[in-house]
């Protein structure tokens, strides 16, 4: 065993979390196990609650880890089984929530009510779309940041024809 700092194992278990369900933490501890990873049943609660990791349901009904969809690793909505699709949830959200949507370059900066960037940020991210390089969220913006570098208008467009608005 190589030891690991607690930031490397931190993302490990962010890592085992993201592809897989896991229900307890003894199944966490032996997936780390299994790659290289020995920890105590101590360290490993501590390093669950410090990553903010959350039980929820799953779509056969069991109780698995997750962790919050903010920075680090994602909760995956598919195996989660939210009921809509990522697609959905985003044109749901950006109908509710975005205001505008204005380019520069690869820069789109989105505007929406105070206090909801997070959410529609967080819809952005899960959409996976392949033009779309991440997300920035305050309270009422959003940074989105396009991977063409001048693909900001075509990422604008479509961010306001989910939102049904007009462009």
């Amino acid at each position: 065993m190589i030891p690991m700092t607690k930031v490397a194992r931190q993302a490990r278990i962010a890592e085992l979390l993201e592809r897989q369900p896991v229900r307890s933490q003894p199944d966490l501890a032996r997936l780390l196990l299994e790659s290289g990873v020995e920890v105590t049943q101590a360290t490993l609660s501590r390093d669950l609650d410090e990553l903010g990791a959350l039980k929820l349901r799953a779509e056969d009904g069991s109780l698995v880890y997750a962790l919050p969809g903010e920075g680090g690793g994602r909760i995956p909505l598919a195996r989660l089984g939210s009921g809509e699709s990522p697609a959905a949830r985003l044109g749901r959200l950006a109908e509710e929530l975005l205001v505008s949507a204005e380019a520069s370059a690869n820069l789109v900066i989105v505007r929406t009510p105070p206090g909801a960037a997070q959410f529609l940020a967080s819809a952005i991210d899960h959409a996976d779309w392949k033009s779309i390089l991440g997300t920035v969220a305050g309270d009422d913006t959003i940074l989105v940041i396009s991977r063409d570098p001048m693909g900001g208008d075509a990422v604008a467009e479509a961010l306001l024809r989910h939102a049904d608005r007009r462009i």
